[in-house]
């Protein structure tokens, strides 16, 4: 039998149904059967890494051919994430166009659903295809068998290690317990013992002894590579680190890391709050994206604002509302009045929208965000006068930017919060600061669920939020495919 990586088998997680198909199927991420099996080449090695974050953009249709109802025209992380969310409706006008979607804002989901399957299919299709990366690279004689540089080879690898943490992240925030698949497999019986889900404190130290590796791989530097900016970075590892220590609670070690991604000083505050969205790895501020380019083949666009142009996402009132008077990154996430979602088409006036091939990036991790992750561990920690401090560093940046109109916030806007030493208040600041900096990034349903409020607030707004829905359901599909040896989460 040809060696099987879980291929096919994974991108529906598969086994029986899908491996039958990959005995047929070439295609093994952009890699051929052919070559998996061959003696590996650099550009095997090397197309092997560049083709595992593919699957972390926005480019439509390279899991599906207008799969709509399956969720695989785009990566679904905005629908999950934001639609959702209190942030964010499906359409500008209310219509029964994709109505999975409407399903998600209300609640009404089932796991039949295309928004868990895709983002279930996207995850286990990058981690099938990183986890041929790393088959490569740990082979002791790679660097003879194709004259790879041991740098470059720790680089890639370092690379692959984290991207499988990135899209493990997503998995068990998302879904909880999760197969933990590491290596390729080469028959049936390997297919379905994989198929078990395992605890998510189990995959919670797999991500971190993961990162822990990727980070003694690559270069002290900003750029792993000066001429392809895009590639993870040492940076980028430490801020996932964190983002993994925030999730699990570790508040002690949220610090640390923040602390020492700051201690690199390759990140700052952007003068300008949207320069992290309309410019390509020339700011300070972005720590990891994706790096949209047009006009290739295959294409490799920001498809996102092509349904921006079919009138797709849309702020909600409550979102509106919720910002301060005079907050410039109102108007930078959303300008209402022309119906124009500014962050995810990376322009103040529309260009772009409609456009599935645009060549702005994806923004990952910003050091933003970072630094609210620090607020956030400090007030955890009893350390009160530290977590204001950084909440008001994102306020002066917000307050000083030049607005979206080219002006000045008017005098006496987004002020220094006070001292205090009551930890409701300040959590509530950095609640309102974290949805007001980070709107549209798909970030506020995950910051819900893990601050366990999310019933709470999605029920003061007259929506169908029940316990169950801290998690997405395991799609049935795979559930079937598995003949049962995948378990659905409780409740669906």
């Amino acid at each position: 039998m040809k060696k099987i990586s879980l291929a096919g088998c994974i991108i529906a997680i598969v086994f029986l149904a899908g491996c039958k198909k990959q005995l047929t199927s070439q295609s093994i991420g952009l890699l051929t059967q052919d070559q998996v099996n061959a003696t590996p080449t650099i550009n095997t090695v090397e197309t092997s890494v560049k083709s595992s974050y593919k699957l972390l953009s926005n480019t439509l249709n390279i899991l599906g051919e207008w799969d709509w109802g399956g969720g695989l025209v785009f990566q679904n992380d905005v629908v999950v994430s934001d639609v959702e969310s209190d942030d964010m409706e499906k359409k500008w006008i209310a219509d029964g166009d994709q109505p999975w979607m409407d399903d998600i804002n209300n609640f009404t989901f089932t796991s039949s659903n295309g928004g868990p399957n895709g983002l279930w299919k996207y995850d286990y299709e990058g981690i099938k295809r990183l986890n041929i990366a790393i088959g490569f690279l740990t082979n002791p004689n790679l660097e003879s068998i194709t004259g790879i540089s041991a740098a470059r080879k720790n680089q890639l690898l370092g690379e692959a290690y984290y991207l499988r943490s990135y899209y493990y992240f997503s998995l068990v925030t998302n879904f909880g317990d999760v197969p933990l698949i590491t290596s390729s497999v080469e028959t049936y019986q390997e297919a379905f013992k994989v198929a078990v889900r395992v605890s998510k404190d189990t995959v919670w130290s797999k991500i971190k002894t993961d990162l822990a590796t990727a980070k003694t791989l690559l270069p002290d530097t900003k750029f792993s590579s000066a001429t392809e900016p895009w590639r993870v970075s040492k940076g980028a590892v430490i801020a996932l680190q964190a983002k993994a220590a925030l999730y699990t609670q570790q508040w002690n070690d949220v610090i640390t890391l923040v602390s020492a991604l700051e201690a690199t000083g390759f990140y700052n505050l952007n003068a300008n709050y949207f320069s992290s969205f309309n410019t390509k790895f020339t700011d300070n501020e972005v720590i990891f994206a994706y790096d949209h380019e047009s006009l290739q083949t295959p294409q490799n666009g920001n498809g996102y604002c092509a349904p921006l142009g079919w009138g797709f996402f849309a702020p909600s009132t409550d979102f509106m509302n919720s910002f301060e008077p005079n907050d410039p990154r109102k108007l930078f996430t959303v300008d209402v009045a022309n119906q124009n979602v500014n962050k995810i088409l990376g322009t103040l006036d529309g260009t772009n929208k409609g456009n599935d091939d645009a060549a702005n990036n994806k923004i990952l991790i910003r050091y933003a965000d970072a630094l609210l992750w620090k607020a956030e561990a400090y007030l955890e920690t009893g350390d009160n006068a530290n977590a204001i401090l950084y909440i008001n560093k994102i306020r002066a940046r917000a307050r000083t930017t030049p607005t979206a109109t080219g002006g000045t916030v008017p005098g006496g806007s987004l002020p220094d919060r006070p001292a205090s030493t009551d930890k409701p208040t300040i959590k509530g600041w950095l609640i309102s600061e974290r949805r007001a900096e980070l709107g549209f990034e798909n970030q506020r349903m995950p910051d819900l669920k893990r601050w366990g409020i999310a019933k709470a607030v999605m029920t003061a707004l007259g929506k169908n939020f029940q316990d169950k829905h801290y998690l997405y359901p395991i799609p049935q599909s795979e559930i079937d495919a598995s003949a049962g040896t995948l378990t659905q989460n409780p409740g669906y």
